[in-house]
């Protein structure tokens, strides 16, 4: 009977230990960087055909960019031609304002001469009728020619902390305390008092006074003869300089002044001045009032 070969057994190789953890030992056995690469080759073969995304976008920026220029271009070009034609607008507005300015500047000299004409029209008449000292002492009362001479200044003005007050229409408040500023009728009877106390010949603020002359408001402003003044106001009158200073302070107006400053702030100010020049009244014309006629009068 034929011997069989004997049979050889291997011994059974041993199982891992970590072999119940296949899928945590296949991804440790397996780097993830093989799988970016896999898709990384993927996503090449299927944009092959195309444009890569990042050339789009930087054709995108370029397009933009071109786009933006032109418009720049464009705008400066329109810019360019549109400024001659500014220009030239801007130079003929300059150019009628100097000739209107010329024109105001001959019309003031005019206004002038003919102001100077009057005077020496004036004049003349009064020398005619009356005598060159008549002529004078009428001049000067009449506020027709310029004076100088010793007098009184006189400040006034508003109080340090003054308001508006009567929505800026002193005519509206009830009060001085409302406004704590100088009203026309404050002025008007500073003017009356040193009339009263004997000024020969009074000016505010460089504008003279005379028998035609009115002193008003327009809102917080004061007028005379319908120029607006701003405070302070100074007050010049020729005169006896001690007597009329004296008298004034004296009087119901001086002490309505003093009133004035002591309960509701005025500021004041008056000296005795040696000598005072005070300038012409713009125009003494009457248009209504005639001379009286001896004849007449029988």
């Amino acid at each position: 009977m034929p011997q069989q070969p004997p049979v050889r057994s291997t011994p059974a190789r041993a199982s891992r230990p970590d072999a119940s953890m296949s899928l945590l030992t296949n991804v440790m056995d397996h780097s993830l960087d093989e799988g970016y690469a896999e898709a990384a080759e993927r996503k090449r073969a299927q944009g092959a055909g195309g444009l890569p995304r990042t050339l789009r976008a930087r054709l995108g920026l370029a397009g933009g960019l071109v786009l933006a220029a032109l418009v720049v271009t464009v705008g400066a070009a329109q810019a360019r031609v549109s400024a001659p034609v500014v220009a030239k607008e801007r130079q003929e507005l300059i150019d009628r304002i100097d000739r209107e300015t010329e024109a105001a500047d001959k019309l003031e000299k005019s206004v002038d001469t003919l102001r100077d004409d009057v005077s020496a029209r004036q004049r003349q008449a009064l020398e005619n009728s009356g005598g060159s000292g008549q002529a004078d002492l009428v001049g000067i009362l009449s506020g027709a020619v310029a004076v100088h001479g010793p007098g009184v200044k006189l400040v006034v003005d508003d109080a340090k902390e003054a308001t508006g007050g009567g929505n800026g229409n002193p005519r509206e408040t009830s009060g001085f305390s409302d406004t704590g500023r100088v009203r026309d009728r404050d002025m008007q009877r500073v003017v009356n008092g040193l009339w009263e106390s004997g000024a020969e010949a009074v000016s505010v603020n460089g504008q003279r006074l005379t028998a035609l002359s009115a002193i008003r408001a327009a809102g917080e402003a004061i007028l005379v003869d319908n120029k607006p003044l701003v405070p302070p106001y100074t007050v010049l009158a020729v005169g006896d300089g001690d007597r009329l200073s004296t008298r004034f302070q004296n009087s119901a107006d001086g002490l309505y002044l003093n009133a004035l400053q002591e309960n509701y702030g005025i500021r004041t100010a008056i000296s005795t001045e040696k000598d005072l020049r005070l300038p012409a009244a713009p125009s003494v014309i009457v248009r209504t009032a005639q001379p009286r006629s001896e004849k007449g009068t029988s």
